[in-house]
């Protein structure tokens, strides 16, 4: 009888959920159908003029990442030829935007509002990288959702992020505005960051669309520099680099940016293959693309034509937002007569912008996120701060601790020295708008609001961020400038070295300045600045213990660094709360739980350099003789710190692998376990990491892949097993002829706490 009854209740809990779908699919299907016709209603009244100007995206204000401003903006908002305005927020100037589109425009349609939201808008959450160093979906999503709601509080309705470009050169600057180089991470990361923004309904009030970038393959920049040709096999674009975007696409991203860069050489932002064979017949997308600031114009710096001929290229393509540039304002309407392009084709690129403005609810109340009211609530919050210090504690990456001299005592007498241990601006990171950076927490300020008068803390600066000219001129933009200290660089180290000897511990905070990462801020040389690493010699000659404490928006070159310095704590760019968080993890009031989301190299030579390489026919292996391998005759193959990599003031041992089966057929599932063992003396969290080899296949595949992970958190002497559940979808890969399947065969399942500190157990798994 009980099972009849389970049965019953099982068959009904069934049909129930099938209802469900079905009603969700036909309310979807009766949403679209409303917007169609809403759309289809106002197009019929629309002029070709007011048409062409929803395509147009301007910039009132400074500029943010050109030279170009647009002029003349409130007589083109009457006229109807702006569709949106970026890089402005506040209800004031929002709200006066909107009431002349509303009041004084023909058809009295609503504008977008967008900004560059990369990481947080008022409170600043640590950059992209160092986010991903949580490994922590939950933190990242509701850090989106934050700024989204401080975001809307100022009038803003769409967000330009997130950017899921894989990055495997640490030369790139924008590296530190992504996830890092894995995209199976940087999928979740993703999905994540949308739904946050989006939070399930754009229509609310303190929603945004997000705007998925850069649209694609932007971070395979050749040489690491910015805005360079992009050049790489089918297979390792559909494999390695678009990913996180299709994730991204399944998480229902509202819009894309395209990229910069060319792709089977043709750029992007005219690449008829990327818009639209691939984005949206492939994937299915249904939102809207915006072009990059002035991308449409530099079409011809690529060689393509001039300004008509690249507009209707680029329109041709399945672009549908030209941002800053006006080419589509300016032309479309004369190759629209000369039959270069076709009214179907300007009508469809309207149609995607109307609808986003309808999917936005903006129709419905074109003023439902200008209000002053929830202006004023919205801004920097004690709940926001919070929240920020614990993103940022949960951002940071030990990479070494010698001698567990971390954390320190809140007693004693500690040196604190370098110049960004007494800094605010330099504490928010690259790509911050609306950021106060005198609302940030210094270095300083955190040690001391965490310590207390429990100890003596001495200060000195010891250096500058760099003395180097041509990084001076080159680094700081629009008028922002290095806070100097105008005493000869001598004279500084010997005041902190002299500062060094009078404490029991020296803490340097050391690194790079905001603008050495970021957009337009490729670097040659990826060491600390070489007044820095001088500084750090002559600290380290006083044989005191030293603490570094780095700032950085890349993987680093450390090798002195690693030989010489007892601890180091990797804080990225931190955020707002920045010398909070650090004061927290310094003195253990939270043990340090990040890992690298980039593997950190030897020497930039080893560049690119990422875990999941191919193997070569002569894999150097360590073994034997070096030569007529693979390998470096000056240097070793091997990264400073893995991808994966990050220690803890407490340490973790791993049992072997155990499997649920080693021969598998079809769609059956395995199981994956291990035991993970708190073997110190602290309370800690560990990311269990698992990856998968493959070690004979149709194509040469990656030595490994990361396709899961679990975080745990263990009591001193606790134990926990870990396990996975895996199934031929964690198997597949894309062949030579780029379909998307698994083959059968030897299968290796890792499981560690790095991608370099793995266990292992092999299986055979048939069709």
């Amino acid at each position: 009888m009980k099972t009849c009854l389970s049965i019953k209740v099982a068959a009904f809990a069934a049909a129930f959920f099938i209802l469900i779908g079905i009603n969700s699919e036909a309310q979807t299907k009766s949403s679209d159908a409303k917007m169609d016709a809403f759309v289809s209603g106002l197009m019929s009244k629309m002029t070709i003029d007011e048409k062409i100007g929803q395509l147009n995206l301007v910039v009132s204000g400074p500029a943010l990442t050109g030279s170009t401003v647009n002029t003349g903006v409130a007589e083109k908002l009457k006229k109807g030829e702006i569709g949106g305005i970026f890089g402005v927020y506040g209800t004031n100037f929002i709200g006066k935007a909107q009431d002349i589109a509303m009041k004084q425009s023909r058809l009295h349609i609503p504008l977008k509002f967008g900004l560059d939201v990369i990481h947080g808008h008022r409170t600043i959450f640590p950059i992209p990288l160092g986010m991903s160093a949580t490994w922590d979906m939950g933190l990242i999503q509701r850090s989106a959702r934050v700024a989204a709601t401080e975001a809307t509080g100022e009038g803003i309705n769409w967000v330009f992020s997130p950017m899921v470009d894989i990055a495997r050169d640490p030369r790139w600057g924008r590296i530190s505005e992504g996830n890092g180089e894995d995209p199976w991470l940087g999928s979740q990361i993703a999905k994540a960051m949308v739904k946050g923004y989006q939070n399930g309904d754009m229509t609310k009030s303190d929603a945004v669309m997000a705007c998925v970038k850069h649209f694609a393959l932007y971070g395979g920049a050749e040489a690491g520099r910015e805005y360079n040709t992009v050049d790489m096999s089918l297979i390792k674009m559909y494999q390695d680099y678009l990913p996180p975007y299709k994730a991204a696409v399944d998480a229902g991203a509202g819009s894309f940016m395209s990229s910069f860069n060319t792709i089977n050489g043709v750029p992007a932002t005219a690449n008829h293959w990327l818009l639209t064979d691939l984005l949206r017949k492939q994937w299915g997308f249904k939102g809207f693309v915006v072009s990059d600031y002035t991308a449409v114009n530099e079409l011809s710096n690529h060689g393509l034509g001039d300004l008509q001929t690249v507009s209707a290229l680029a329109l041709k393509a399945g672009l549908d937002m030209d941002m800053v540039g006006e080419g589509f304002l300016a032309t479309l309407k004369k190759s629209l007569k000369e039959g270069k392009v076709t009214q179907a084709e300007i009508d469809l690129a309207c149609r995607r912008v109307l609808e986003a403005k309808y999917k936005l609810g903006l129709f419905a109340d074109p003023y439902k996120s200008i209000n002053p009211d929830v202006e004023k609530k919205a801004e920097l919050t004690d709940e926001n701060r919070k929240f920020a210090r614990e993103v940022a504690e949960h951002s940071f990456v030990l990479l070494k601790n010698k001698g567990q001299i971390l954390p320190l005592k809140k007693s004693g007498t500690i040196a604190l020295i370098g110049p960004l241990a007494d800094n605010h601006s330099e504490m928010l990171g690259t790509w911050v708008i609306a950021g106060d950076p005198k609302k940030s927490v210094s270095v300083i300020d955190g040690i001391k609001n965490v310590v207390g008068s429990n100890a003596n803390i001495l200060y000195a600066r010891g250096s500058n961020i760099t003395d180097d000219s041509l990084l001076n001129a080159r680094a700081w933009f629009f008028g922002m400038r290095q806070e100097r200290d105008k005493r000869p660089a001598q004279e500084m180290i010997d005041e902190a070295v002299a500062t060094a000897q009078k404490a029991d511990v020296v803490v340097a905070v050391v690194g790079e300045s905001a603008n050495m990462s970021g957009e337009s801020a490729s670097r040659s040389d990826i060491n600390i600045p070489e007044t820095q690493r001088t500084l750090l010699k002559a600290l380290a000659k006083t044989g005191k213990p030293i603490v570094m404490v780095l700032f950085n928006g890349r993987p680093l070159t450390l090798p002195w660094e690693d030989e010489h310095m007892d601890a180091i704590l990797d804080v990225w760019a931190p955020g707002t709360e920045a010398g909070n968080a650090i004061a927290d993890v310094l003195f253990g009031n939270y043990n340090p739980s990040g890992k690298i989301t980039a593997t950190f190299p030897r020497s930039v030579g080893q560049v690119p350099i990422y875990y999941a390489h191919k193997n070569t026919g002569r894999p150097f292996d360590d073994k034997g003789a070096a030569k007529f391998k693979s390998d470096y005759i000056d240097i070793a193959n091997s990264p400073l710190y893995p991808f994966g990599y990050g220690l803890s003031y407490t340490t973790f041992s791993y049992g072997d692998v155990k499997l649920s089966k080693t021969r598998l057929k079809g769609d059956e599932t395995l199981t994956a376990t291990v035991m993970v063992t708190n073997t110190g003396k602290y309370a800690g969290e560990e990311t269990v990491q698992l990856y998968i080899s493959d070690p004979v296949a149709s194509i040469s595949r990656s030595v490994e892949e990361l396709k899961d992970f679990k975080k745990i958190t263990l009591q001193p002497g606790e134990q926990k097993e870990v396990s996975f559940r895996i199934t031929t979808a964690d198997l597949k890969f894309y062949n030579a002829n780029l379909k998307y399947d698994w083959e059968p065969g030897e299968f290796i399942v890792r499981i560690g706490t790095n991608s370099s500190d793995t266990h292992s157990a092999a299986l055979q798994w048939k069709k």
